[in-house]
């Protein structure tokens, strides 16, 4: 059995977290890896000093809610490994507050960010995919798009607005052998819900059926099927990854 050419894969924002689970996920299924964050951690640190990744790895410190940055890091990967394979955008910010406190500097952030960035980088990486033949997109959502919840209203916005780009985009590229879905993981184990205290973690606890929080492998795993090579008839679609919280 022929062993798969390894693809290269973009996530956006995979220094920490959950990007960081998923950045994993495909060093360890073979592929070729970029991502970019504001600065770099231990763990991307890690990667680059491993000598088994050094033609597989790369990191570059990038805002990818300036389009010039954006529009170099795109630029970076192609000229290091020619085409783009997969992406991942994963790349986001929350900021919680009612809307009648909420700053328009914070709305700026998190709009420009989850939103503005993602479409702009994935117009920059759709046009390689199109002049190689195909690819996979998987835009990472939130249930908060989904149900909404009482502070999060500017965050719940864009990751709404997220799916329904998910949904259009699928329409316009599914043709062209290149799929769009998105995950809406539920509450992590993350740097994203260090803001709750342990009672209000419990209390998510017990409303989950699955009866704990999410772990970044668990949304990491649900990436790797949609962007498996053989589930090319799943496209247009919103996988909500939440131990059942929403059902």
């Amino acid at each position: 059995m022929n062993t798969p050419a390894p693809r290269t894969v973009v996530v956006t924002g995979g220094s920490r977290g959950l990007g960081a689970g998923i950045v994993q996920s495909f060093l360890d299924a073979g592929d070729r890896v970029a991502t970019c964050s504001r600065s770099a951690t231990d763990l991307v640190e890690q990667w680059q000093s491993d000598e088994a990744l050094a033609d597989r790895f790369l990191f570059l410190k990038a805002d990818v809610s300036d389009r010039d940055q954006a529009t170099g890091f795109v630029t970076a990967v192609v000229e290091e490994w020619g085409s783009i394979d997969v992406l991942v955008n994963n790349a986001g910010v929350a900021r919680d507050g009612v809307l009648a406190l909420f700053s328009d500097d914070d709305a700026d952030t998190v709009i420009d960010l989850n939103l503005k960035a993602t479409i702009s980088l994935t117009r920059r990486v759709v046009r390689n995919m199109l002049a190689h033949g195909g690819g996979r997109i998987v835009n990472i959502s939130s249930i908060v798009g989904l149900t909404g919840y009482r502070g999060l209203s500017v965050y719940g916005a864009t990751k709404a607005a997220l799916d329904g780009f998910t949904r259009a985009l699928a329409r316009e590229l599914g043709s062209k052998s290149i799929t769009v879905n998105g995950i809406a993981p539920g509450y992590l184990r993350t740097e994203m819900s260090h803001g709750l205290d342990e009672g209000q973690l419990q209390q998510i606890v017990r409303r989950t059926p699955a009866g704990r929080l999410g772990e970044p492998d668990d949304i990491a795993r649900a990436v790797q099927f949609l962007v498996d090579p053989r589930n090319d008839w799943i496209t247009g679609q919103v996988l909500v990854v939440d131990g059942g919280l929403t059902s």
